[in-house]
């Protein structure tokens, strides 16, 4: 499929068919039980302060280094030649289930508030020893919430076995969000000149497909803070096994039947304060549309947490990029502070920025917090107003603008929620 740029098709204004039957969850007693220990996360984190400072943007520059052309044509001409999403969910060998199907531990990861709308969950099996990150759909790619005919949601996962190095291996579930089937992709690096391609070692914390351009946070061990991947460039593997890349009889993908080479990364400066997004996220309220991101947790899981945004190159030949001047550097649009600590993830619409909190052990329940330029409000439990109603493993959060829908994911679970639930909040 090309890549349709800023030509997007017309809202054809069909009404989006449900995931699951009926219109909201019912939760399970179990994942509404809130202890004590976890209600008592009152501290009001106050108005964003914004950070103008040279000292506080430069830090957040960052340049980006395609691979170069020919690596990418070599790899094509060695591999086959590249496909597309279509193709990938065309493969799909494996299936979500419905919530009401999933283990009553997937079903605990559920938030009490805002309350699930959509939710399934993936197999024990095929996800056995992965590690689940970011998520981010075609509702992010194009602002008809399509891909092709058809609507696509991407879920990162990450895992330690096979890696030759110890370190992650990265790989996206294509998911088909109408047939609920998907199909796994490994996220590669090219290497060798084009020869061959390495694994990404990243825990995907942070997914962004915008337009033909799939955005990854890529981990602390990594000199790089962001890969990007083309989707109408993805290779197939031809051996199944555990090795990545060039092998003897063609080429291994760690078990997954496809590859994503990466087409471009950023860097950023070298020093303390150089930028390690933990999480990102697209914003279509502003013009252009923007990557907007939050710093990786402290150790401590102590705050502040500093927030910022890139725009997003409106030049048709750098499709799904960053706005870069003529070196190829990205500057901030903005950046803020905010009091939080422990965020693991970030949304941007209009004047509000979502932040989801983790809970503060394995078992615990998050919050999730609307922060603007005048204050804060936390979402609260209907029934006891308290705060810790969040799902406490989920990260990443990704808006379907479409339908007003935030999706996220939380361990093997994928679930939304309408936005505009979070608002309604009562104080």
């Amino acid at each position: 499929m090309k890549h349709r740029g800023r030509h997007r098709r017309r809202r054809r204004g069909r009404a989006l068919r449900a995931l699951l039957a009926g219109t909201a969850l019912a939760l399970t007693a179990a994942a509404t039980m809130i202890s004590a220990s976890q209600a008592t996360d009152t501290d009001d984190p106050g108005a964003l302060q914004p950070l103008t400072a040279s000292a506080d943007t430069a830090a957040l520059r960052l340049t980006e280094e395609p691979v170069p052309r020919e690596w990418l044509d070599r790899l094509s001409s060695e591999m086959g030649r590249p496909v597309g999403v279509t193709t990938v969910l065309a493969d799909s060998d494996s299936s979500l289930r419905q919530a009401q199907d999933c283990p009553t531990a997937d079903q605990r990861a559920l938030p009490v508030a805002p309350a699930a709308t959509r939710a399934y969950c993936f197999g024990v099996a095929d996800t056995a020893g992965l590690r689940p990150g970011a998520v981010t759909t075609s509702g992010d790619a194009d602002d008809d919430g399509h891909w092709g005919a058809h609507r696509v949601i991407l879920s990162g996962w990450s895992e330690n076995a096979g890696a030759p190095d110890g370190r992650d291996l990265a790989r996206v579930a294509v998911v088909d969000a109408d047939e609920h089937r998907y199909a796994w992709a490994l996220l590669a690096v090219p290497a060798d000149g084009g020869r061959d391609y390495r694994a990404l070692g990243s825990p995907v914390s942070g997914m962004v497909w915008y337009q033909d351009k799939l955005l990854v946070t890529a981990g602390p061990g990594d000199d790089r803070v962001l890969y990007v991947y083309d989707v109408d460039r993805i290779q197939r593997a031809t051996v199944d096994g555990p090795s990545v890349g060039r092998v003897p009889g063609g080429w291994s993908a760690a078990g997954a039947r496809y590859v994503l080479p990466a087409v471009a990364s950023y860097r950023a400066p070298a020093g303390a304060d150089a930028p390690r997004p933990g999480g990102i996220s697209l914003d279509r309220s502003t013009a252009p549309d923007s990557l907007v991101a939050h710093g990786a947790a402290a150790e401590d899981g102590d705050g502040p947490t500093r927030l910022w945004r890139y725009a997003f190159s409106d030049d048709p030949a750098r499709a799904g990029l960053l706005d870069t001047d003529s070196l190829l550097r990205a500057a901030p649009a903005e950046v803020y502070e905010t009091e939080l600590g422990d965020v693991h993830g970030v949304l941007a619409y209009r004047s509000g920025w979502y932040l989801a909190r983790a809970g503060g052990a394995p078992d615990e329940r998050g919050t999730l917090w609307r922060q603007d330029a005048d204050g804060a409000r936390p979402t609260r439990c209907e029934a006891d107003e308290t705060l810790r109603c969040w799902s406490g493993p989920a990260a990443s959060l990704s808006l379907w603008q479409e339908t007003g829908e935030v999706w996220a994911q939380s361990g093997r679970t994928l679930f939304a929620f309408p936005l505009a639930s979070v608002d309604r909040s009562p104080d």
